[in-house]
C-alpha cells in the first residue's frame, strides 16, 4: 500500500507546545456537554431527521439533563428553520436550557438564522469557517488574511444584528473549522480578536469551539494543541474553551478525554457517536466513562435502553451490539472463565453488602469484568451472562441459581456444563435460562422421559423414567432410630414388579439397601440438599452423586417434600446409570 503518499501531522502543522502539563492532571468533574445530534449528527444521515423525529430526540436530550442543545443549521434548510421556529413557538425548551444554531459566516446565512430564533430567550450562535491552510486553499481560495478579514466581518455582522434583539440573551460561539491542521498563531489570532470584538466577559463569555474536523493523529497531540491554546488565548476568563472530536482514526473519545485533560471545558458530540464519516465523539461514552471512576457525569443514563432506542427510532441507524455501556450485549459474557469471575463478583458483591447492612445497589462496586453495575443503568443481570458453546460451568450454574433458585453441587457443575455444552455444539443457539432448566430437568431429574417426569411420592407413583421405575414407596422409622423402606420396582427387563425392603440409619441408607435386593448396588457418594424459594409450599432440591453397579451418576430430585425429592435425586441416579449416562 501506498503509504508515502500520507504525510504525518508533525509535518503538516506547527505543535509548539514543549514542556506540556496535561498527563499528570486527573478529570475530576464533567466538562459542559452539548448534544449535536440535531445538527452535525442530523446532516450525516441518509435521510434527515423530520420535526417529528427531531422534537423526540430534543424531548429526550432535556430529559436526561442536558443543559445546551444545538438543535440545527436553520439557514441550511427549511427543514431545520421549521424545528428552531417550532421550539420558539411551543414552549418547548424549559427556562434551564440554551438553545444553539449553526452558521456559516455569511451575512445571508447570518439574517436567516437571527430570524430563526426570534422568541428564543437563550440562544448560542455558532458561527464557523475553516481555517486549516488546505481548505483556505482549495476550497475558499483565500489567504490567510483574507479569511480573517471574513471571519472578522460575519462576526461583526453577527453581533450588530444580535443588538437588534435588546432584551433576548444572545452569546456567541466561533468554530475554526480543522482548528487540528491549522496554525496554531493563526488561530490565535483569529479567537483572541473575536474575544476582544464581542466584548467576551466572565459574566457573558465567548465560546471558543476547537474541532478536530477530520482526526488525523494521535490523541496526545489534539491535547498538546488544546493546553497551548488554553495558555495563551488573551481574557481566558471570560472565554469556556470547547472542543469537537469526529472520530475517523477510531480515537475520538480518547482526544475528548485528553483535550480536557488539557484544559477544555466544554464538549460537543452526539449520543452513539453519529456525524459524518466515522461520526462525533460519542457522549454516551464519555460521560459513562467519568461516572466509571466515580465522577458524576451530570446527565442521566439511568435508562441506557430507552435513550438507544429514541437513538434509533430517530436516527434510523442500529447501535451496534457491542457499543460501550449502551449496546446489547455490552456487559454479557459468553466466555467460561469471563462468567466464573462474574458469577463470583456478583455473590460477593451481595455479600459484602449484607454484611455492610446495604442495600446491593448502594454498595461499592467492584465485580470483575463489569466496570459499572449494570442495574445503574437499566439493565438487568439476566443480560450479563448468557449461554452458548464457549459458556463454562459458573455462567451455568449463575442463571440456574438466579432465575430457578438452584444451587449445584461445585462437582456436579462441570457434569452438567459438559451436557450443554453438547447441545450448543449440536446446534451453536444460544439457551436461555428457561433453556437450561429444561435441559437440568430432563437430564437430572426426570432422565428417559425428556423432562415429562411426574412426581413420586409415600404411596405414589415414580415419575423419574428409565430402565428402573419406582412404582411407590414408602417409609418409617424405628424406635431405636433404624429406618425402614418398603418399595415396589419394576424394571425394564424384567417388565414385572418386585416389592423390596431395606433398613439403615436413615431413609436414603435404607432406600440403598432396598435396590441392593433388587440386584442394584448402590453407594451415595455425595449429597446435599436446599430450598430454592422461601415461605410455605416451596419447593425443595436434593443432588446426589451415586456409583450403580460401578457406575458413577448425578441424580436430583425436585418437590415440595425434602424426602421425596431426595428419594428422586437417588432414583434419578441409578436410572441415569442403568441408562448409559455415566460420566
Amino acid at each position: 500500500m501506498p503509504h508515502y503518499r500520507y504525510q504525518p501531522v508533525h509535518d503538516r502543522v506547527a505543535l509548539p507546545l514543549r514542556d506540556r502539563t496535561w498527563p499528570s492532571r486527573r478529570i475530576e468533574r464533567a466538562p459542559l456537554w452539548v448534544p449535536v445530534d440535531l445538527r452535525d449528527g442530523n446532516q450525516a444521515l441518509a435521510e434527515p431527521m423530520d420535526t417529528a423525529r427531531k422534537r423526540r430526540m430534543f424531548d429526550l436530550l432535556v430529559a436526561m439533563g442536558f443543559k445546551e442543545i444545538e438543535v440545527g443549521y436553520p439557514s441550511a434548510s427549511q427543514t431545520d428553520f421549521d424545528f428552531v421556529r417550532h421550539l420558539a413557538t411551543s414552549g418547548a425548551v424549559p427556562e434551564d436550557v440554551t438553545v444553539s444554531v449553526f452558521t456559516a459566516a455569511r451575512h445571508d446565512l447570518i439574517d436567516r438564522t437571527i430570524a430563526s430564533i426570534e422568541g428564543l430567550p437563550r440562544t448560542v450562535v455558532h458561527l464557523y469557517t475553516a481555517t486549516a491552510p488546505t481548505w483556505r486553499d482549495v476550497v475558499l481560495g483565500r489567504s490567510r488574511a483574507e479569511v480573517h478579514a471574513l471571519i472578522r466581518d460575519a462576526a461583526t455582522h453577527l453581533m450588530r444584528r444580535a443588538e437588534e434583539r435588546p432584551g433576548a440573551d444572545v452569546r456567541f460561539e466561533f468554530s475554526p473549522e480543522v482548528f487540528n491542521l491549522t496554525e496554531p498563531d493563526f488561530v490565535l489570532e483569529v479567537c483572541n480578536g473575536l474575544t476582544e470584538l464581542w466584548d467576551a466577559c466572565p459574566d457573558r463569555p465567548v465560546i471558543h469551539n476547537l474541532p478536530a474536523t477530520v482526526e488525523v493523529a494521535t490523541p496526545n497531540v489534539y491535547a498538546d494543541q488544546i493546553e497551548y491554546l488554553d495558555r495563551h488565548l488573551t481574557h481566558r476568563h471570560s472565554v469556556i474553551l470547547s472542543v469537537h472530536p469526529h472520530n475517523d482514526r477510531g480515537t475520538g473519545v480518547a482526544c475528548a478525554e485528553l483535550a480536557v485533560l488539557a484544559g477544555a471545558q466544554r464538549v460537543e458530540g452526539c449520543l452513539f457517536g453519529n456525524g459524518e464519516r466515522t461520526g462525533n465523539v460519542d457522549l454516551v461514552t464519555l460521560a459513562l466513562n467519568l461516572y466509571a471512576q466515580g465522577v458524576n457525569p451530570m446527565v442521566d443514563f439511568s435508562d441506557i435502553d430507552a435513550v438507544r432506542e429514541t437513538v434509533e427510532h430517530c436516527t434510523r441507524l442500529p447501535v451496534h451490539p457491542r457499543h460501550p455501556y449502551g449496546g446489547e450485549l455490552a456487559h454479557t459474557a459468553f466466555s467460561g472463565t469471563h462468567q466464573d469471575a462474574i458469577a463470583k463478583g456478583l455473590a460477593h458483591h451481595a455479600k459484602q453488602a449484607a454484611e455492610l447492612g446495604v442495600p446491593a445497589e448502594k454498595a461499592a462496586w467492584a465485580v470483575p469484568y463489569l466496570p459499572i453495575d449494570p442495574g445503574d443503568i437499566g439493565r438487568t443481570y439476566e443480560e450479563v451472562i448468557r449461554i452458548n458453546s464457549q459458556s463454562g460451568k459458573g455462567g451455568v450454574a449463575h442463571l440456574l441459581h438466579t432465575h430457578h433458585g438452584l444451587d449445584l453441587p461445585a462437582t456436579m457443575r462441570p457434569d452438567f456444563s459438559r451436557t450443554v455444552q453438547r447441545v450448543t455444539d449440536a446446534d451453536g443457539r444460544e439457551l436461555s435460562h428457561k433453556d437450561l432448566w429444561d435441559l437440568f430437568r430432563a437430564t437430572y431429574i426426570a432422565p428417559g422421559l425428556g423432562g415429562r417426569g411426574g412426581r413420586a411420592g409415600h404411596g405414589g407413583q415414580g415419575g423419574q423414567g428409565g430402565p428402573v421405575e419406582l412404582v411407590s414407596w414408602s417409609t418409617a422409622e424405628g424406635g431405636s432410630g433404624e429406618h425402614h423402606f418398603s418399595c415396589v420396582l419394576r424394571i425394564d427387563e424384567e417388565g414385572q414388579e418386585r416389592h423390596c425392603q431395606g433398613t439403615g440409619n436413615g431413609p436414603l441408607s435404607a432406600f440403598t439397601d432396598a435396590l441392593r435386593a433388587a440386584g442394584l448396588t448402590v453407594d451415595i457418594i455425595q449429597y446435599t440438599e436446599h430450598a430454592t424459594t422461601t415461605g410455605p409450599g416451596s419447593h425443595a432440591i436434593a443432588y446426589a452423586e451415586c456409583r450403580v453397579n460401578g457406575v458413577t451418576c448425578w441424580g436430583a430430585g425436585w418437590d415440595t417434600s425434602l424426602l421425596t425429592a431426595s428419594v428422586q435425586a437417588v432414583m434419578a441416579a441409578v436410572n441415569r446409570a442403568e441408562g448409559g449416562a455415566a460420566r
